[in-house]
């Protein structure tokens, strides 16, 4: 390791590690509501299944968090809030943007980890009667594989190959990120349209 410490050194190469993955569980702090999701990513319509989470990035020395919530019928971030603090006020400010979206007959499911912000009975008094509360089991991952899949692109793609001086100048970023994710990115998956084309195209007669 040594040797390729220095070659690397002599070359200018640098390697792109992961940071350490914010965790938000803390222990049984509230309710657990089941796990309705149950891996069955997919989505017949809008609005039918919504996924959340919360990620952290690190601007010298300095915390950023980001709560995003995403459509799983086209992988749409249709809302997100971030803070310098992982604080309830920053997943309540994400679902304040994101139920407003709903039409009066629609009520989707709302799948999220185990983390305290989701247990608190705050949390389930915003969902009210319009989104059902779907969590992941404790400590597995691959039940929130969509927003993690999410996260690691937006990682890989922006924030692992551009520096940033400030929080502000990474949350300007975010924010034209995710309008190119959801207007501008095209996916293989979606028929090569982006999130928001695939949305809005007409119907199919």
């Amino acid at each position: 390791h040594k040797l390729i410490r220095r070659l690397m050194l002599q070359l200018g190469l640098k390697s792109l590690v992961r940071p350490k993955k914010y965790r938000s569980y803390r222990g049984m702090l509230g309710r657990v509501a089941p796990n309705l999701l149950n891996r069955q990513f997919a989505a017949q319509r809008p609005n039918e299944k919504w996924v959340t989470d919360v990620t952290a990035f690190n601007v010298k020395g300095q915390k950023l968090y980001l709560s995003p919530v995403m459509d799983l019928y086209n992988g749409e971030i249709i809302a997100w809030q971030s803070s310098t603090r992982p604080t309830f006020d920053l997943v309540r400010g994400m679902l304040k943007k994101a139920i407003p979206r709903l039409k009066r007959s629609e009520r989707p499911l709302l799948h999220s980890d185990q983390g305290w912000q989701y247990q608190m009975p705050a949390y389930r008094r915003l969902l009210g009667k319009k989104v059902r509360q779907s969590m992941s089991r404790k400590g597995n991952c691959l039940d929130n594989a969509a927003m993690e899949s999410f996260f690691g692109t937006l990682k890989s793609e922006f924030f692992y190959l551009n520096e940033f001086d400030s929080v502000k100048q990474l949350q300007a970023g975010i924010r034209q990120y995710i309008h190119y994710y959801n207007h501008e990115r095209i996916r293989q998956k979606l028929n090569g349209l982006s999130p928001v084309q695939y949305r809005t195209q007409p119907l199919q007669a």
